[in-house]
């Protein structure tokens, strides 16, 4: 969905300074909710893992040869490993993925729901009492597909910041649409080329506009990414930031505009800063582009407190993300709230690290398959828009 993927030094650093105050703040988050808990638990030596009985809903793996404690879950195969097989664990800043932790704590998920008391009392624990916490308490699964040869792959997404009018002017005529009265008595609704050609579909829109935007790709975009944040011109000139987000969707299936450009020989360089050139370059088939997806989001207006700043949009675990520590995964491989340890080498982004799944997509599906929660506005979307690598994943299990 985004692919290509460039130099790795300058996206990290990017990275790190954007995300550095949202992370402080957060942190303040989660020592507030441990101020009045009790103290910590006693630190204990890790011991060796020993295979954990099979979570709810998953089975062993009815395949011989296999290892003991091998489970299956959807498209996936856990197998029990050591600690010591995940790379980095010794290294990375813990705390800023309990930050993401504790947010999953307000929509706990079974079995991660009984550690969630823990997990509160250590967000002001120091990462060694952290790390040997998640050793005794944790048993890491590495994940594999079920199909031998099923792609791994890491990709990007972000919250898009957009300069939006309340009124259609001069320079901002494309709309972003509430959903329609009549999206649940009609399925699939009108594809996008229907709505923009047909006077049945642009007449059930007519006072369904939320606000308007100047570039029909930044549309596009807040609807692939499918929540963002909008500085929205009021008639009286007042300007206001709100968060538009998902509410439903045309339900008509997803195509790849960067594949489509591909197939038709247009570039070679299908990220999203590729897509945006060629659009610049080719104006008059830009809309012919739009029509080869089908598939429309419409968004309803959140407000944007101080708070709610500090974080990403809710994902479908119903809590807000956590740029740098939240991904979106196939959620028949593994459940909304799994603390997943994340390995992807990549030219753009080296990562070992901690993150919570809290969110899924239609184009995330798979076993060793992630959606990285990069963060908001235009440098977040220029990593997210060329992030494509290889990626390995382990749960991380309550024994």
């Amino acid at each position: 969905m985004r692919p290509s993927s460039t130099n790795a030094p300058s996206a990290s650093s990017r990275i790190s300074s954007m995300s550095f105050r949202v992370l402080s703040f957060a942190a303040i988050v989660g020592m507030l909710a441990a101020c009045a808990s009790v103290p910590l638990p006693p630190q204990a030596p890790a011991r060796p893992p020993t295979p954990a009985s099979a979570p709810a809903g998953v089975q062993p793996a009815p395949v011989d040869g296999l290892p003991p404690g091998v489970i299956t879950r959807g498209r996936s195969r856990w197998v029990p490993v050591a600690w010591s097989e995940l790379p980095g664990f010794a290294g990375d800043a813990l705390h800023e993925a309990w930050n993401a932790w504790v947010r999953s704590c307000e929509r706990p998920q079974p079995p991660h729901a009984a550690l969630c008391p823990e997990v509160r009392r250590l967000s002001i624990a120091s990462a060694d009492e952290q790390r040997a916490w998640m050793t005794q308490r944790l048993q890491p699964y590495r994940v594999e597909p079920l199909q031998p040869g099923a792609e791994s792959l890491l990709t990007g997404y972000y919250e898009p910041m957009l300069d939006a009018s309340r009124v259609p002017s001069a320079a901002q005529q494309v709309p972003l649409y509430r959903l329609p009265a009549d999206s649940a008595t009609r399925r699939p609704w009108y594809t996008r080329q229907e709505i923009d050609t047909l006077p049945q579909a642009r007449a059930a829109l007519r006072g369904r506009e939320i606000a308007y935007v100047a570039d029909p790709l930044d549309a596009l975009s807040l609807q692939i990414q499918g929540s963002g944040r909008v500085r929205v011109t009021e008639p009286d000139g007042r300007v206001s930031t709100m968060r538009l987000a998902f509410a439903g969707s045309n339900e008509q299936p997803y195509r790849s505009v960067g594949s489509w450009l591909l197939q038709q020989g247009a570039l070679r360089d299908a990220s999203w800063p590729g897509i945006k050139a060629w659009a610049r370059a080719n104006p008059q088939r830009v809309q012919e582009m739009l029509w080869s997806n089908p598939r429309v989001v419409f968004f309803r207006e959140e407000p944007l407190t101080e708070l709610d700043a500090a974080f990403g949009p809710r994902g479908a675990q119903g809590v807000p993300l956590t740029p740098g520590r939240s991904i979106a995964v196939d959620k028949d491989s593994i459940p909304y709230g799994t603390p997943v340890w994340l390995a992807s080498p990549g030219p753009l982004l080296n990562l070992n690290r901690l993150v919570i799944a809290q969110d899924t997509g239609s184009a995330i599906v798979g076993a060793v398959r992630a959606d990285y929660f990069v963060g908001w506005g235009p440098e977040a979307g220029d990593v997210a828009g060329r992030l494509k690598q290889p990626l390995a994943m382990w749960v991380l299990w309550p024994r």
